[in-house]
């Protein structure tokens, strides 16, 4: 394949024969050769074949290989001629971040961060297998996939700062629990309020520097020292069988669209389709039951903080989605049209003045939390106009993988990696050294470079960065 750059951070890949359109690569001249370590751009250009894909497949700077879609891909297909891929979201939807400020400062926490880190892991079940103190019933599993953050305030798990402060605001309305399986719903039952394993995790940081004093400022991040919880999980088993379950459903129902296909892992369903509606309200559903899971893990977190903290006071910056389709309007061609965005390992960052804002950053614009590696900073930036323009309102959702967690698992020893950043004053609790492995700082893409490329592209403006001084995994 031959790659053109444009101009700085933006390559080419033009179209071929089965390319209906091109692939825009977002990377800087530093990033390009890793992209050749494993087949993401020839996902990319896969991807180009699915019908209706408008102006071109984006890839973003932390995109790596992924199922079917690259991770760190955006594709918008036409609402009437074009299609819903459940492998362009991937098998945890609305896998997704929140940030929460608080009004402590990096000594006093530091001080007692292992009897907090202790009181959080005792709140927050982590790990494979890990299983919520909640027991919900037939209709409360329901209205929890129906109604997302709505059934926590119902159930005195959030309040309406939290429905303002979350994309969708916490729930999306295009979903059906009735389309969700009840294998699905049996999978999720026992999870609500869990992190699970893999790259999940709960950090306790603080603000390591301002650089946009005014937009921080809106978002209750006040003074570098200040500390911030982050809060990264998904849709847990539940997200994964609706993907399992859709994908057999499109193989079954469109086995010729399906062989056609570069890759059958690119399998779709027709938009108009039935099984297309079907999906995108079970997706909903799984979206809606990642934002309640954020927001119950939000509400043990505070308590432990409490506990430890007894005049600590917690707020939501906001919540980010990173696997997920919406219904938005873009343009295409000079003509403005509602399409389906479908977004894996991406973050949308709309711009100030786009009314899916919540009220109290309409005119700032959206909040944008990029989390690193557990050794590294994290970032909050804000959307501006040039997402639009580049990449159907979209950055990166974090660092991005450059190595398997075979590899990793072969590389680093858990309490190695441990004891390393311990030197430097990051403390880590686990439900399994061998997740601390598989998530060794090094297995990741350098964060500062993704954030740089963000920033100069005008997709995400660099608002703060925020440095980990205790870390949960599961």
């Amino acid at each position: 394949m031959e790659i053109k750059k444009i101009k700085e951070n933006i390559f080419e890949i033009q179209k071929t024969p089965g390319m209906n359109v091109p692939v825009r690569v977002y990377v800087s001249e530093k990033m390009l050769d890793s992209l050749n370590k494993d087949k993401c751009l020839s996902q990319g250009m896969n991807a180009t074949h699915l019908p209706g894909i408008q102006k071109y497949f984006v890839m973003l700077p932390d995109t790596h290989q992924g199922y079917g879609f690259p991770i760190g891909g955006v594709a918008a297909f036409d609402m009437e001629n074009g299609c819903i891929s459940p492998g362009a979201v991937g098998y945890d939807q609305n896998c997704g971040v929140r940030l929460l400020t608080t009004n402590l400062d990096k000594g006093e926490v530091y001080s007692n961060i292992k009897d907090l880190l202790n009181e959080i892991f005792a709140n927050v079940p982590c790990g494979v297998g890990s299983e919520s103190k909640l027991k919900l019933s037939d209709e409360e599993m329901d209205n929890v996939l129906n109604k997302g953050i709505k059934w926590c305030i119902e159930n005195s798990y959030a309040t309406e700062y939290d429905f303002e402060h979350c994309e969708e605001n916490g729930y999306m309305k295009t979903a059906d629990a009735s389309k969700v399986s009840p294998k699905a719903k049996a999978r999720g039952r026992k999870q609500l309020g869990t992190l699970g394993a893999g790259n999940h995790f709960l950090e306790v940081q603080y603000v390591e520097k301002i650089f946009d004093k005014d937009t921080a400022k809106a978002f209750g991040i006040n003074h570098e020292g200040q500390v911030t919880l982050m809060i990264h999980c998904g849709s847990r088993g539940l997200g994964h069988q609706v993907c399992s379950d859709y994908l057999r459903r499109i193989e079954k129902e469109f086995p010729e669209l399906v062989s056609k296909l570069p890759e059958k892992e690119l399998a779709y369903a027709p938009s108009t389709s039935v099984t297309a509606k079907d999906y995108l309200s079970a997706m909903s559903s799984a979206a809606n039951f990642a934002w309640a899971n954020r927001q119950i893990i939000q509400h043990n977190c505070i308590k432990a903080f409490k506990k430890i903290f007894p005049d600590s006071e917690l707020k939501l910056v906001y919540d980010v989605a990173h696997n997920i389709i919406k219904i938005e309007e873009h343009e295409v061609n000079g003509e403005t049209k509602k399409l389906y965005v479908h977004r894996k390992g991406a973050t949308r960052a709309f711009p100030a003045g786009r009314n899916e804002l919540p009220e109290a950053y309409r005119s700032i614009g959206q909040p944008v939390i990029l989390p690193g590696s557990m050794g590294t900073s994290s970032y909050v930036l804000v959307g501006s106009q040039a997402s639009l323009d580049l990449t159907f309102g979209s950055t990166a959702h974090g660092a991005g993988r450059v190595m398997s967690r075979h590899e990793a698992l072969r590389k680093f020893k858990g309490e190695n990696v441990k004891e390393e950043l311990a030197k430097h004053n990051i403390i880590i609790k686990s439900a399994s050294i061998k997740g601390i492995s598989e998530e060794a700082p090094d297995v990741y893409k350098d964060i500062d470079e993704v954030v740089k490329v963000s920033h100069d592209l005008g997709i995400g403006k660099l608002v703060a960065k925020v440095k980990p001084i205790g870390v949960i995994k599961g």
